[in-house]
Order: structure tokens, then C-alpha cells, then sequence
């Protein structure tokens, strides 16, 4: 059974199966919670709940009608705030977020909706979630703050902010808009043969940032009660936490993605989701 869709940034017209849990418009490609989504159990074994893609559909219904129109509004009209988590030095609240947009603003591959992403972000933990900005890493090419520049470094210094002394109610946060790419994995830990990766504005130069380090450095500390939401909007983004099972939208099934070397891809108590722009193998498109 199909339903008919209206895209509201587009207003393009279009068909969906009415089993679909999330929408994405073919002409801007643009997310659309269905509002009729079917409910799947997770595998056995799982402790995810039933209830984890009508969560994900409520986040990223919510996550719509924050987002400002794409209008590719000039730098001018972002305002950074004065301060931010790194200059703490008392405990630091249980709600933090790095959000981290990449440009590329001198290369020919510039992408030019991150920075705009990185800002509908921080508004929506704000006005929706609570979240304060003294408790958030901005990290983009505009920042007046050396250390919040994202290059590989600081993007890695950020990570290991946000897990840093993480315990029982505390609720996490990483957004990434920028570049993702594909690499063959040596170690024998990916399905698909290949690790996915993000990339700092330094790439070219310093490398980029491996799905496993990404896993290691803000998954595996989770201790008990804490949650993690990582929205990674880039290419081959799909796995790009490493976690042991994701959610096939077209099958309406859980899978496992357990390493086939038999490494341990846990957190140490903890809870972790991840919604990405793509599957490993797909590229996510650029909207301004």
C-alpha cells in the first residue's frame, strides 16, 4: 500500500509504501518521518527495545520542524557563543553535545549546508532538549577558537570531551556534517571488507578518523545509564559507530554487524544509537 508525499522543502510530489519508517524525498532528499510506521522487534538477545525506530522517527520528526529553510544564510548571521565546555573547570552537566560541521571551504569538494546544520542542531537540543550552550563543542572552520577548528586533532580532543567522566543520566550528543569516506579494513572486523571514516578539515594531510577509533573512543566507555545519539550526516555513514546491530529500513528488520574476527563492539554498559544520512555503501547528497 502506497501513500501520497508532499515534500515540504521541494514541494515535490511522490509515492511511499506506507511500510516505510523513514522517507527521503528523490528530488532534495530530504528526511520525511512516516507516519504510519511498521513496528519490528530487535534480534534476539538485543536490549534495544521495540520501541527504537518509532523513537528515531519522533527525533527526526521533531529534527524537521526545527530546521530552518535552506537558505544559505551568510556567516554573518551565526552568532558563537562566548564560551563552551572546554573552559569548564567545575563538573560538567549531564547533557553535552559536540557538533561538528566541515566545510572545506578552499578546496574544489566544499560543501556549503554543514555550517547551516551545525546551527539547526544546537537550536533544536536547545529549545527541545535542554541542552545548554556552555555544555556544547561547536566546531567549524569560522570559529575564533583554535581549538574548535575541525581538524583531526581537535575533532578527536572533542570526542574524548564528551565521554570524559560520563556516568548514570548523563545524554550525549554527536552531530557531524561533512565529508564521509570508505577504506579496505586490514583487521578483519567489518562484513562489507571496508572501514568507514569522517573527514577533518586536515584530512588530506593528517588522515582521516576510522569508524574504529570513532567506536573506541565514544562507545565502548559508555558506562551504565548513560545514552549516546550520534546523527552522522556524511557518505558511507551507515556503520560508522561500529555498532552490532543497525536497522534495515527496507527490510524493517534488525541485522547484525557483529565483527567476523569476533572483536568485542560493546559498550561498557551504556546505550548507543546512531542515525545516519546513508548506508555504507551510498553517498549522502549536499543541500545548502
Amino acid at each position: 500500500m502506497e501513500i501520497k508525499i508532499i515534500c515540504h522543502r521541494c514541494k515535490q510530489k511522490f509515492s511511499a509504501s506506507t511500510t516505510t519508517e523513514i522517507i527521503i524525498c528523490p528530488q532534495c532528499r530530504t528526511v520525511i518521518p512516516n507516519r504510519t510506521p511498521r513496528k519490528q522487534s530487535p534480534p534476539s538477545g538485543g536490549d534495544y527495545g521495540s520501541s527504537i525506530p518509532s523513537l528515531i522517527g519522533n527525533l527526526l520528526k521533531k529534527l524537521c520542524h526545527a530546521l530552518k529553510p535552506a537558505t544559505a544564510p551568510g556567516l554573518s548571521s551565526f552568532v558563537y557563543p562566548k564560551s563552551c565546555g572546554l573552559d569548564n573547570v567545575g563538573a560538567l552537566g549531564n547533557k553535552r553535545a559536540v557538533l561538528c560541521g566541515v566545510s572545506y571551504k578552499k578546496w574544489k569538494y566544499k560543501l556549503k549546508g554543514t555550517i547551516n546544520d551545525v546551527f539547526n542542531m544546537r537550536d533544536l537540543l536547545i529549545q527541545y532538549y535542554e541542552y545548554r550552550d556552555e555544555n556544547m563543542l561547536i566546531l567549524t572552520e569560522e570559529q575564533p577558537d583554535a581549538r574548535l577548528i575541525p581538524t583531526k586533532a581537535n575533532i578527536e580532543s572533542s570526542l574524548k570531551w564528551l565521554v570524559k567522566d560520563c556516568r548514570s543520566g548523563d545524554s550525549l550528543v554527536f552531530y557531524y556534517s561533512g565529508h564521509g569516506l570508505r577504506q579496505p579494513d586490514f583487521e578483519g572486523d567489518e562484513i562489507d571488507g571496508f572501514d568507514e571514516t569522517i573527514c577533518p578539515v586536515d584530512f588530506l594531510k593528517e588522515g582521516m578518523i576510522v569508524d574504529n577509533d570513532i567506536y573506541a573512543t565514544i562507545v565502548q566507555p559508555l558506562t551504565e545509564g548513560v545514552r549516546l545519539h550520534a546523527i552522522v550526516d556524511a557518505c558511507h555513514s551507515g556503520t560508522i559507530l561500529d555498532l552490532e546491530h543497525y536497522y534495515d529500513n527496507n527490510e524493517q528488520q534488525w541485522k547484525d554487524n557483529k565483527p567476523p574476527s569476533g572483536a568485542r563492539k560493546q559498550t561498557s554498559g551504556g546505550k548507543a544509537y546512531c542515525i545516519s544520512a546513508c548506508e555504507d555503501d551510498q553517498v549522502a547528497a549536499d543541500t545548502t
